[in-house]
């Protein structure tokens, strides 16, 4: 199938890249974020299938626990970015905080308000400091999320990924729409800019974010690789506050 034989190739991509990242010793991570189904963690396996795991690993952390309730928030966050040489991948990110906590009431108005006037200048410190960070939101329209918790519910492989959150995600779909323009209006910068991946094909989303990735860094053997690097501009594309997106 063109799938698999163009996923191949991109991941023989990301292998090289990994070599790469791995000898100029920088530091990258990739946040997934979007509305629950939306497939961020379909694309992490893929995207992470055939790298070496002590260069490349997942983030994928779970509630607070009661100190970390009390320190600073992104204090769990600093302890998992990507060291020297390493490439990090976030199954959801620091962002948990500007969509899903304050419509689930998780945290307070107060700790909502704090944290979207630091998460610029913390990325900031962090572009300073040479981490490359890449942020990916995932695109799906409420039909195609209704169809993908169905299909979970109907996979006894999957019921585990269904949740009471998600449960919720489509009687809120709206909420979840105000803050997450919210969060790309006030989180999307020049030096960290939101990259939307538009589309309800799990496949096309992968491919194509694999692509933008990969376009992002001039490894070494990019100029003689078989596979289109290239992302669609059609599927991948930066924030714009009058670009329409399928999930609103």
């Amino acid at each position: 199938m063109k799938y698999e034989a163009e996923l191949r190739e991109l991941q023989s991509e990301l292998v090289n890249l990994q070599k790469w990242i791995a000898e100029k010793q920088m530091r990258v991570a990739i946040l997934f974020e979007g509305r629950d189904a939306a497939g961020k963690g379909g694309a992490i396996k893929r995207f992470k299938e055939h790298l070496n795991p002590r260069t490349a690993r997942v983030v994928a952390l779970s509630k607070p626990t009661n100190v970390e309730q009390g320190q600073w928030y992104f204090r769990r966050y600093i302890k998992v970015l990507p060291n020297p040489g390493e490439l990090v991948f976030f199954d959801r990110s620091w962002y948990n905080r500007a969509v899903v906590e304050p419509i689930m009431g998780f945290c307070s108005k107060t700790q909502y308000q704090k944290f979207m006037i630091q998460v610029p200048e913390f990325e900031h410190l962090l572009y300073e400091d040479n981490v490359k960070i890449i942020k990916f939101w995932f695109s799906i329209s409420k039909e195609e999320q209704n169809k993908r918790f169905i299909a979970r519910l109907n996979n006894p492989l999957k019921q585990w990924k269904f949740s009471s959150v998600d449960k919720k995600g489509q009687d809120l779909w709206d909420d979840y729409t105000h803050y997450k323009e919210q969060m790309f209006s006030k989180t999307h910068t020049n030096f960290s800019p939101w990259i939307i991946v538009k589309t309800n094909n799990k496949k096309e989303a992968r491919l194509e974010s694999m692509r933008f990735v990969l376009s992002q860094f001039d490894y070494e053997g990019k100029d003689v690789s078989k596979a289109t690097i290239l992302p669609d501009p059609n599927i991948i594309m930066r924030y714009h506050r009058s670009a329409t997106q399928i999930d609103i």
